[in-house]
């Protein structure tokens, strides 16, 4: 069943952008209007100076380059356009989406401000692209009531478009701790098992998806065990069982399985764009079955295998696995201790000859470079500047250590890398560096 959500808010449009660009030139927002605890801006040219200095790597000048002061934790990024999206916080428990030209450090629209449901936290924060479109996406969880009614619980998302702001707001009921999706084409809300909602960016319209909808393939009595919502693709529902996964109504694990393995033995860790990346047991007669697994990277439109490489079987599986990373040309994907050059077709899996793996990669660019930390657990401690930061060549796998204090490009666009950290305040700071070159 599908239905238009209510409270639909369209903002944006020609007078809009008119008064945004005017706030913008003289000095006009938040701070200006008498907001108190409103975040304030700090924007810096390119060529008008320095701003705020931080260790970097070399690949970066600090030279010139812009900042931010008082940006949300999690931005999102629109690599068609070059402009990042992040959230400030005004008073009231409110916030507010504004956006940043990363090229030119130059303000963009800015949308209404809102107050998410209860419990009042920064709404987290994505890029989602369909009918040729792109859309920044904010949501949260949380409960409205008026105190003499039990409140409900709702997950609340507003959507914009990357060009111009025009919004949305989609409010869909919901009970337990959601998981959302934005791989696209449609936002998807999972309850982490078998059952989903679907949000049209476009369009605003929900659909409903329960379990018994999810067209098992025949034949896979583990696709109905342990049965999770992954996101969607180009193709359909990505899905998947205890082993093997499927896209609902598309292709099917076990008939796009690389050479070499157990054919009933995929399991999807993570999804990034259009790419999935799986993990599979190796053929039982393979010299390695014992002690390793095989790691690859599928085009998420037609389930091929493009990619893949042998690793360690871990010796404790991990409760999460590392979420896979495309650099903003889609020819680089790295995940934990994995990196994949798919332009070239090699995978290289960081571990010592023991199986040990003390290397986590958190960002990749266009030009093959992985940016990481050895001894941190995930990419969230590395890029918070947790363990030995390291850079990685990926033409040739070699790994160059860093200053100890040098802070990892959280992203780069347009050629410009994005870097944050915490100031006395406790303000997280964003900082633009372009590349040296």
């Amino acid at each position: 069943m599908r239905q238009k959500v209510v409270r639909l808010t369209l903002v944006g449009g020609v007078v809009l952008l008119a008064l945004l660009l005017l706030l913008a030139v003289f000095g006009g927002g938040p701070d200006s209007q008498g907001q108190k605890g409103a975040v304030p801006v700090k924007r810096v040219m390119p060529s008008a100076g320095t701003v705020t200095r931080l260790t970097v790597p070399p690949q970066y000048t600090t030279d010139r380059g812009w900042e931010i002061i008082g940006s949300s934790p999690e931005v999102a990024v629109s690599h068609a356009t070059g402009r990042l999206a992040y959230l400030e916080r005004l008073d009231g428990n409110r916030y507010r989406l504004r956006t940043v030209d990363t090229a030119t450090g130059g303000l963009g629209w800015q949308g209404q401000a809102w107050r998410p449901p209860d419990p009042v936290h920064y709404p987290r924060l994505a890029t989602v692209t369909a009918g040729g479109r792109q859309y920044f996406v904010t949501w949260s969880y949380g409960k409205v009531g008026d105190g003499m009614t039990p409140a409900s619980t709702f997950v609340s998302l507003d959507v914009y478009d990357v060009t111009d702001g025009a919004r949305q707001r989609v409010e869909v009921p919901w009970s337990g701790a959601p998981s959302v999706s934005t791989s696209g084409p449609e936002i998807v809300i999972s309850d982490g098992k078998a059952n989903s909602t679907l949000v049209d960016p476009v369009t605003g319209m929900v659909s409903e998806l329960s379990a018994d909808e999810l067209r098992y393939p025949k034949g896979c009595p583990a696709c109905k065990q342990l049965t999770e919502v992954y996101g969607q693709t180009e193709a359909g529902l990505l899905v998947g069982g205890a082993r093997e996964f499927w896209v609902r109504g598309g292709w099917f694990s076990r008939n796009v399985a690389p050479k070499g393995v157990d054919r009933g033995s995929g399991v999807v860790t993570s999804v990034g764009g259009d790419r999935v990346l799986a993990r599979w047991a190796l053929a039982k007669k393979a010299k390695r079955a014992a002690t390793h697994e095989l790691w690859t990277v599928h085009d998420a439109t037609t389930g091929k295998a493009l990619v893949s490489v042998e690793c360690h079987r871990p010796a404790i599986k991990p409760g999460r696995y590392p979420q896979a990373v495309l650099s903003p040309s889609g020819d680089h994907l790295i995940a934990g201790n994995l990196a994949f050059d798919l332009e070239a077709g090699r995978g290289h899996c960081f571990e010592a000859a023991d199986g040990s793996a003390h290397l986590t990669l958190a960002t990749v660019t266009d030009d093959g470079i992985a940016y990481g930390a050895e001894n941190a657990r995930d990419a969230a401690e590395a890029l918070s500047g947790v363990g030995l930061p390291v850079a990685v060549d990926l033409a040739n796998w070699t790994v160059g250590q860093l200053s100890r204090n040098a802070r990892l490009p959280g992203l780069e666009a347009t050629g410009v890398g994005v870097f944050r950290w915490t100031d006395r305040q406790e303000r997280t700071r964003l900082l633009g560096y372009p590349r040296t070159d």
